[in-house]
């Protein structure tokens, strides 16, 4: 597979986040409304689309524990397919519920996204980093599960990757703890070659972040690896935004998505490959 540029994704690609932000999904719903999802849910979420931010997911997960109180009879299965009908993010899930059998006025009372993003940010962070980063107290002391995210790229990888190509990143991640990450698996990249949260409005799959990297790092083959079909999703749609690159969107199997069922969903979202690991990367790619 020829390349000029590789794009990463941090988490599932760089770094392992099923301690850490996934966990911090979960708990942040249980400890706010007493009930919550499991891991499973969360992947089913992220499989839908949409929820490359996870404090939106957190707040549609939310919902649903508050629907099913309400009264709302379907399961998550049932529920995450009904938002990917209705086109796939926060926006949909809302819509879902209003859509419910339900007293949706009980629902979006209760429902507290603020609450949410305060509880989820205190459990990520810990209380050090969150006063660091969030500018204030945080609502109880915890260490952080920020400090529980295990490296999944070698050493050798990104020596093999930088030398040989140009490396950007593109992550849901807020820009502060993106560098938090990139410092931690020791991968240099200029702020210019990078896109976070706070870069960009649309959030994956929407193409503009990686086409802008393409343009910065003066690619015309660009290899996207991440760990969610919204990944993949991306580089499907930047090849139809700007066809005059070729963009592989490459699905990566250490984050939700794993074993071959993993393989089959990335196959079917028109993944140009799948690799284990980010570190098959390099044998994948040529110069």
């Amino acid at each position: 597979m020829d390349a000029d540029a590789v794009v990463l994704d941090i988490d599932g690609v760089l770094v392992d986040v099923a301690g850490s932000y996934r966990r911090a999904i979960v708990e942040s719903v249980d400890r706010v409304y007493g009930r919550t999802v499991d891991d499973a849910a969360v992947q089913q979420f992220k499989n839908v689309g949409g929820f490359n931010n996870d404090w939106e997911l957190t707040d549609a997960a939310a919902l649903y524990v508050l629907a099913r109180e309400a009264g709302y009879d379907a399961d998550v299965t049932a529920f995450t397919d009904a938002v990917a009908e209705a086109g796939g993010g926060l926006d949909a899930a809302e819509a879902v519920v209003r859509d419910a059998a339900v007293d949706d006025a009980v629902v979006f009372d209760r429902w507290d996204p603020d609450r949410l993003r305060e509880v989820f940010q205190a459990l990520y962070l810990g209380a050090d980093l969150y006063r660091d980063l969030e500018g204030g107290e945080p609502p109880f002391e915890t260490r952080g599960y920020i400090h529980d995210e295990p490296v999944l790229i070698d050493e050798a990888t990104i020596d093999a990757l930088t030398e040989r190509f140009a490396v950007g990143v593109l992550t849901g991640r807020p820009a502060a703890e993106a560098t938090i990450a990139l410092d931690r698996v020791g991968l240099a990249v200029p702020d210019a070659h990078r896109f976070t949260m706070d870069d960009w409005a649309e959030g994956k799959p929407h193409p503009r972040a990686l086409v802008t990297l393409a343009n910065r790092l003066d690619a015309t083959r660009v290899a996207f690896a991440g760990d969610t079909l919204d990944d993949v999703r991306t580089a499907v749609n930047a090849a139809e935004a700007d066809p005059d690159r070729t963009y592989y969107g490459i699905g990566v199997l250490t984050g939700g998505l794993t074993g071959e069922a993993g393989r089959r969903a990335y196959a079917d979202a028109d993944a140009a490959a799948v690799i284990e690991t980010v570190n098959d990367l390099p044998d994948l790619l040529e110069p």
